[in-house]
């Protein structure tokens, strides 16, 4: 080899052994890079994610509407305005929910506001409301703006009973022009006896009310991203309207307007359990602010759907099981007792095996006595309300155990223990 042979020679090694170094460090340094970014720093605390299926904490505005669009069905035709329930009896099985443990989970219910007592006894994660009628979506609609608007009980029937709290005082005012003592407000761990009272003292205002629901409309649209078609506007005007002018003595009502033969928002507020204890959602602070909080998380639903409709329910129970959830209570009211007239009742007995359910799912029914005379009622009342296993129920239906309504509330049902 010659001298500038090896010099040609020499240099290309020289450049071999540098590209093989190159490329050994810099694999070296990707290796290194993958590894920190893979493994936590010693004293970092590794980031828990949620795990998939599991319940949400909240709810978005978005997704809150979009549920209630797309879980819904068709609205349909029921022979009253539910303003209030008409079920005095509500409050007699909450020690026997207390006693089995009922509690947490999911909460599906029908109708206006006994639904709010009964989640916040039971203080499930998430709480569905599904009923035939579209104005009872845009009434609880109406309560979840009220809600959002009134930090205390105070404010909340206020703003629902078009009532302006008072802000002048006597003392303010020149004494030729001095008024009668305005009624002071009361405190907010006050009992609700104090608060009717405070109320009836109260008058409501064009004023209150004009304002009061406009600001309701707001919400609904803007904070709840949930649009009002022409019709939900007139239903939410004649539902606000109809508090405004009857106040504490609103009242479940037949489409005849025969409305005196049920109690009035005023007794049912004051009902109270078995032990002769207050248990309305308005009567207890704690109970309130529960509710409340649900509603301002959006974990309160309110859909369009048919008991024995192919959609609503089983939406309901899809969501579930996506969610790792369980139909904790189901409370219906008096409906089968419709589901049989329409012959609905196998519809909605599917849709129950649709749920999951678990060994301490709970139906609560209500059984009016007018019509049926059941054992476990008790004087002075003319609902009962009963509860009973819904695996149980689903085993009933099975075997054909059920051929009326009557069968649905005498077989199995587990009634309030009187103390």
């Amino acid at each position: 080899m010659n001298l500038a042979n090896f010099h040609l020679f020499n240099s290309a090694f020289r450049r071999s052994i540098n590209l093989v170094l190159i490329t050994t460090l810099l694999a070296a340094a990707s290796v290194m890079a993958l590894a920190q970014q893979t493994a936590p720093a010693p004293s970092a605390v590794p980031v828990q994610s949620k795990p998939p299926g599991a319940s949400p904490e909240s709810i978005s505005a978005a997704e809150f509407s979009k549920m209630i669009r797309e879980m819904s069905e068709e609205g349909g035709y029921f022979l009253s305005d539910n303003f209030t329930s008409n079920e005095t009896s509500y409050l007699h099985i909450v020690d026997k929910l207390r006693q089995v443990g009922t509690t947490g989970g999911a909460y599906i219910g029908v109708g206006p506001e006994q639904n709010f007592t009964y989640i916040a006894r039971l203080r499930p994660r998430i709480a569905f409301i599904v009923d035939i009628r579209r104005q009872a979506v845009i009434q609880h609609l109406m309560y979840k703006a009220i809600f959002h608007l009134s930090p205390t009980r105070t404010e909340f029937l206020s703003r629902l009973l078009s009532k302006p709290l008072p802000t002048e005082s006597k003392e303010a005012l020149p004494k030729d022009k001095a008024e009668s003592p305005k009624p002071a407000i009361p405190k907010a761990d006050a009992p609700i006896e104090t608060l009717l009272a405070f109320f009836d003292k109260i008058q409501a205002t064009d004023q209150a009310y004009a304002a009061n629901l406009a600001e309701i409309k707001k919400v609904i649209e803007t904070e709840f991203q949930f649009p009002l078609l022409a019709q939900d506007k007139a239903s939410l005007d004649y539902v606000y309207k109809s508090f405004r002018a009857e106040g504490l003595e609103i009242a479940f009502r037949l489409d005849s307007n025969w409305g005196g033969y049920f109690p009035s928002f005023r007794e049912l507020i004051v009902q109270t359990d078995l032990n002769g204890k207050a248990g309305n959602f308005l009567a207890v602070v704690d109970d309130y602010n529960f509710v409340r909080e649900m509603h301002r998380k959006n974990l309160i639903i309110p859909i369009v759907g048919d008991f024995g409709g192919t959609k609503a329910l089983a939406a309901v129970g899809d969501y579930l099981r996506k969610s790792g959830l369980t139909v904790t209570a189901y409370y219906l009211s008096n409906v089968e007792q419709y589901l049989f007239d329409g012959s609905s009742f196998e519809g909605f007995a599917r849709n129950i095996k649709k749920l999951p359910l678990t060994d301490k799912s709970l139906f609560i029914r209500a059984v009016f006595n007018m019509r049926y005379s059941h054992p476990a009622g008790l004087p002075g009342h003319l609902s009962t309300t009963l509860l009973q296993q819904m695996k149980v129920f689903v085993k009933d239906f099975d075997e054909g155990a059920y051929r009326s309504y009557g069968d649905v509330i005498f077989k199995h049902y587990i009634a309030a223990e009187k103390p």
